[in-house]
């Protein structure tokens, strides 16, 4: 599996109990959250700083205190700003099996029929600011028992999110555009499969049926960066991964992840880490 799945077939968490938690602060390989997807739900809670996120091709700005809610298969990729933050993702699924009244309710969210509130601020519901800070902290510090307790938070901070109405239903003549995402995930997916390896602008533009002066254009308007420049981005990511996971050399982890020149493979991490692979490696 690499490192960074930009469609996460990966499972949270276990079969039996499907719920991932991420403490992620600057120290964090991942810290900057690249381009990706999943079928399951997340959210996330900013403990400090601002966090800017992309969700297909909407940006919200979160601050402290504020919770994101990422709805199944969308594309999403986040920014921090002297920022920490935690993720939770998990399989609604696993709370519609416990009764018939919890698949009539949250099937609303599952079928699409409502959509919770991407951006929910800091205070705006005072039924679910406890449940949601008593949420991470319980998967956070995992205590015996914890996963009962994650269960019965989830069932609350749902329950307020109905209780409060923090949804609303999709409005149909403003459908998202599901062609542009898709195309973008195409290129997005060749180079998850293909970074290690020399890829071409032409290759990149082919995988989203485009020519390359359109491509460079669409790509940018989606993600604020260019082609090049986001696979080199995604490259260092790779990189920083194995720097603190393995004990390959640096020109290793150069060829590793597509850079086959040393020289511009440290002036490259630099330019996005800060500071040099060696340097980087050596982070406690």
């Amino acid at each position: 599996m690499h490192y960074l799945d930009l469609n996460e077939k990966k499972q949270h968490g276990t079969e039996d109990f499907p719920v991932e938690y991420y403490y992620v602060d600057p120290s964090h390989p991942q810290y900057h959250m690249p381009y990706h997807w999943h079928m399951e739900y997340e959210m996330i809670r900013i403990r400090k700083g601002t966090f800017l996120i992309s969700l297909d091709q909407k940006e919200i700005t979160a601050c402290e205190g504020d919770i994101l809610f990422i709805h199944d298969g969308v594309l999403h990729a986040g920014t921090p700003r002297d920022c920490i933050y935690e993720c939770l993702v998990f399989d609604l699924n696993t709370l519609k099996k416990v009764s018939n009244v919890c698949q009539t309710i949250l099937r609303q969210i599952t079928l699409h029929e409502i959509y919770v509130f991407e951006h929910i601020r800091k205070g705006t519901s005072g039924a679910m600011d406890g449940p949601v800070d008593a949420l991470f902290e319980t998967m956070h510090k995992k205590n015996p028992g914890y996963e009962l307790a994650t269960y019965g938070y989830l069932f609350l901070v749902f329950s307020a999110i109905f209780s409060d109405h923090l949804y609303l239903k999709p409005d149909h003549q403003t459908p998202r555009n599901y062609r542009r995402i898709l195309q973008l995930k195409h290129v997005l997916e060749l180079i998850e499969s293909s970074y290690s390896r020399d890829l071409s602008l032409e290759e990149l533009s082919r995988a989203a049926g485009m020519s390359p002066k359109y491509f460079c254009r669409f790509f940018h308007e989606m993600t604020h960066r260019t082609p090049i420049d986001y696979l080199n981005h995604y490259r260092i990511e790779c990189a920083s991964h194995l720097l603190q996971n393995t004990e390959l050399s640096l020109l290793d982890v150069a060829d590793a992840v597509g850079f086959h020149d040393l020289s511009y493979f440290i002036k490259t991490f630099k330019k996005y880490k800060g500071i040099t692979p060696k340097k980087y490696g050596q982070l406690p």
